[in-house]
């Protein structure tokens, strides 16, 4: 009796279903959907204590401009000093890693925050958080 290859199966279903959906939705962009559901996490997660305009009071630092920059770089803003030493860049790996546990990737911080413990989730907000330029909106 020959075996079948489960992962095989899936494989090739997924690629047609990818191929029809493409052939459905020829104008869809995955990349626009993934920032637009991450505008959505962070709207209901993030945004209570991250808020984007300015003037608008905040508990959180500003996250405009957050990838690429170093951790505790925003003037001003009262960091612990577990991640002032960390010397950690908000590298795409170190974003996720952070909003799935920030506890367990700085120890000693003082973000009190709820985890992304979703992947889908997590790549979603760092999306969304790739589009947010340096300055803040008013």
């Amino acid at each position: 009796m020959k075996r079948i290859n489960l992962f095989s199966i899936a494989s090739a279903i997924g690629l047609i279903s990818t191929a029809a959906f493409a052939q459905l939705f020829p104008n869809f962009d995955v990349g626009k959907a993934m920032e637009i559901a991450g505008q959505k996490v962070f709207a209901d997660r993030c945004a209570v204590c991250h808020a984007q305009k300015v003037g608008a009071p905040s508990l959180g630092p500003s996250l405009r401009g957050v990838v690429g920059r170093p951790a505790a770089s925003v003037a001003g803003f009262p960091y612990s000093d577990a991640l002032k030493k960390s010397g950690l860049i908000w590298t795409e790996d170190n974003l996720r890693a952070w909003i799935a546990d920030p506890s367990h990737k700085v120890p000693g911080t003082l973000m009190p925050h709820v985890a992304l413990s979703d992947p889908a989730e997590q790549l979603y907000v760092i999306a969304y958080l790739k589009t947010l330029s340096g300055r803040a909106a008013k």
